[in-house]
């Protein structure tokens, strides 16, 4: 496990993410490419939520021995309203937590980070990997925020052409 990279990456990944929802107007960041598709706002929603419910208490009772508690990412959308909040506070509140979590991952450099989870559907699966998952997670979320950016210029210019800017 190659921690320190993985904590770069992490914070790397905050910041590219802040960037990317930097300046959207409001009606940018509720747009949805269709009804199946989650908007700007419901991804930053995902994220502060993932970030403060999800991942680091995952990697704490796993190094506990303590089962992961159950939770339901794709029902909060709609529980938790992600699409009427704010994007700026949604960014903060996100930044927050990513500041909270590697403060704590400082703290655990020298854990063992093949400490298996405990009861976990997949045999074998251990700490590094969700620390490993973690940061895959963030890539899946940008490129996802990358393609609601093209989509909604694609939406928002819809009387011009946008193909000379290349292949999506």
């Amino acid at each position: 496990m190659d921690f320190a990279y993985c904590v770069e990456q992490l914070t790397t990944n905050a910041q590219t993410i802040e960037a990317l929802c930097a300046g959207l107007p409001a009606d940018h960041a509720r747009w949805k490419p269709d009804a199946g598709r989650w908007s700007v706002l419901e991804v930053m929603g995902h994220l502060v939520d993932e970030e403060r419910e999800d991942f680091r208490p995952f990697i704490t009772t796993t190094f506990q021995g303590k089962p992961k508690t159950p939770h339901d990412p794709g029902a909060w959308i709609l529980e938790r309203g992600y699409n009427q909040r704010d994007l700026g506070g949604l960014v903060t509140q996100f930044r927050e937590e990513r500041d909270r979590s590697l403060e704590w991952l400082h703290t655990q450099a020298d854990a063992d980070w093949s400490t298996a989870v405990p009861f976990s559907k997949w045999f074998g699966f251990r700490a590094g990997d969700v620390l490993a998952s973690w940061v895959a997670h963030d890539l899946l979320h940008l490129r996802q925020l990358v393609e609601l950016k093209y989509g909604y210029i694609a939406f928002a210019l819809a009387g011009y052409d946008i193909q000379y800017a290349g292949e999506w």
